[in-house]
């Protein structure tokens, strides 16, 4: 779906802080969302920690950077890190090139699955949320 020029493909798990979460069968596929990657500018770092590395719902476990703004990345889901995207190394602009695509970030193998629901999916409910942090950032600006 396109909502004032950002996309929010319909098949993805959105978290609160702008992270989209892809369902993988035992695995999730995690990166930026369009609107995150826009306002932030190019990424010039991500933080990618050791696989392994135990991860909880809410809670910061990396860190990224632009040129204009430094971010946390928190965790859409309790579970472990599977597998990090390693050509965001040498390339964090392909979060910008192709944010749902090459630009992954992290791979999680969760706890429960059904803690899935806990992140904004209903087309309706990205909507708001979007269009509300839209107008946020408008007036922050």
């Amino acid at each position: 779906m396109e909502i004032q020029g950002y996309n929010l493909p319909d098949d993805l798990y959105y978290e609160e802080n702008h992270f989209w979460v892809r369902d993988d069968g035992d695995i999730l596929v995690m990166g930026m969302d369009d609107f995150a990657q826009q306002m932030a500018g190019e990424i010039v770092y991500v933080q990618l920690p050791d696989e392994g590395q135990k991860i909880t719902a809410g809670k910061k476990f990396a860190k990224m950077e632009s040129g204009k703004w430094l971010g946390k990345v928190y965790g859409p889901v309790n579970g472990e890190l599977a597998a990090v995207n390693e050509e965001l190394e040498e390339n964090p602009g392909l979060i910008n090139e192709d944010c749902y695509g090459k630009g992954w970030m992290y791979k999680i193998k969760p706890d429960d699955k059904s803690e899935l629901q806990n992140l904004i999916k209903e087309p309706a409910a990205v909507e708001k949320w979007l269009l509300a942090d839209i107008e946020k950032y408008a007036e922050d600006s």
